[in-house]
């Protein structure tokens, strides 16, 4: 397993994981020490406490190195818990080796090295562990200066327990909180990897639709002449209807054309990604101002009143609103409703409304996650409409009734005097 973050934040915080196993395993050994001399005399009590002062001076050093300069790789970490390995090893050879009920210490660092540093390091301080406890059984010093067999073995017994329980309660804490934070990251890694998979797909749809502009503006041109041409062949000859019918198809082209025009616009504005900080009420009554020009006559019903917030948007999010209202126009052309409300987790959330026969299985739930066929065309929509929301810290939730289709836009609550335009 690799190092969990190359990050100096990530080392920092290894550092006080560090800190507080070598803390704990070094009140353990000064306690075992007192309870061991309240039963029999240690022949060795001197070296065990300078030991055990010797690796707290090494684990306040070890922690004011990983936060002041933090390390470019795992190295430096498995050497400071080769040097625990040393240290708890040198403590358990004055306390009897072997037979000290605490021998199981040197599990510790072990156990940290397998999640922290990379598989070959952490291979190498398992041996180094095993290495030590082998010494330890065939080199250590008496525990006690004259024998005690029944005090010795009482002691025993009870440090047994004593280590087993402290044992777990520290891999609980230590090596539980890091593999915890391990998942976390790793889930965030998930996250970043679909959110870059999605803004890929966008970038794709972006090209695909700049040459799409690109070519049509030259057909486009060209029916403008040819309806120009027509126009003055058929001067004085021309029937109400062919005039109508001129008249709709050159409407018909310079909408075309605009459409292209605001697409090269909104390119422009996403591309110095200006955001703006506004109250709901300017937001929405832009937004209606906009639906108007395009559905004049389109049964849009708007709220009354609007909550007090202010929200970050962009030219962007206002398409990809239109564009979930245009969706919702064409599923229900008799009755479209969009309103507003603040959610309890403080969130702006605008619901576009509409009596539809619903979506399609596919894009229930959380629309526009992915590119979906649709027959009505509605995938690379919501596709696009739910990318940008995301972008700006939304999420944009469907749920649909009997009644028709709800389609719920969540948006981040700004605070005014501490946001602005960027």
């Amino acid at each position: 397993m690799e190092w969990f973050t190359h990050s100096q934040t990530g080392f920092r915080q290894a550092a006080r994981y560090l800190l507080s196993m070598r803390l704990a395993i070094i009140a353990i050994q000064l306690v075992a020490i007192a309870v061991a001399e309240t039963t029999v005399q240690l022949a060795h009590r001197a070296e065990a406490l300078l030991v055990c002062l010797l690796y707290g001076v090494l684990a306040a050093l070890g922690w004011l190195w990983f936060n002041r300069r933090p390390p470019q790789a795992s190295s430096p970490v498995s050497l400071t818990l080769a040097i625990d390995l040393a240290l708890i090893g040198g403590w358990l050879y004055f306390t009897g080796g072997y037979t000290n009920p605490l021998v199981s210490l040197l599990l510790l660092p072990i156990a940290v090295a397998i999640i922290l540093v990379p598989t070959r390091q952490s291979l190498v301080l398992t041996l180094a562990g095993i290495a030590a406890y082998t010494a330890l059984a065939l080199w250590h010093t008496p525990v006690v200066l004259h024998h005690h067999d029944g005090d010795l073995a009482q002691l025993h017994l009870i440090g047994m327990w004593a280590t087993f329980a402290l044992t777990a309660a520290i891999l609980l804490l230590v090596v539980g909180t890091l593999a915890r934070r391990l998942r976390h990251q790793q889930s965030q890694l998930s996250s970043f990897r679909e959110s870059r998979l999605r803004d890929e797909q966008v970038i794709a749809l972006g090209l695909s639709s700049a040459a799409v502009a690109h070519r049509l503006g030259t057909p486009l041109n060209t029916m403008t002449l040819l309806i120009g041409e027509i126009r003055a062949h058929t001067r004085g000859k021309t029937t109400p209807e062919l005039s109508e019918d001129l008249d709709l198809l050159e409407q018909q082209v310079q909408l075309c054309s605009a459409h292209l025009q605001q697409l090269t616009k909104t390119a422009v504005e996403a591309k110095t990604a200006q955001l703006e900080t506004v109250t709901v009420k300017r937001w929405l009554e832009r937004l209606r101002e906009s639906a108007t020009l395009l559905w004049p006559t389109g049964p849009l019903h708007w709220p009354a009143n609007y909550p007090d917030a202010h929200v970050k948007v962009e030219a962007t999010l206002d398409q990809a609103v239109l564009n979930l209202m245009a969706n919702a126009l064409t599923a229900s052309p008799e009755w479209v409703s969009v309103s507003s409300r603040l959610s309890g987790d403080g969130r702006v959330e605008l619901m576009v409304e509409d009596h539809g026969d619903g979506l399609e299985s596919s894009l229930q739930g959380a629309p526009g996650e992915e590119i979906v066929d649709s027959r009505n065309g509605l995938g690379v929509g919501l596709f696009l409409s739910n990318a940008t929301i995301q972008r700006l810290g939304g999420s944009l939730k469907a749920q649909t009734s009997g009644s028709g289709t709800t389609m719920t836009i969540a948006l981040p609550v700004i605070t005014p005097h501490t946001s602005g335009a960027h």
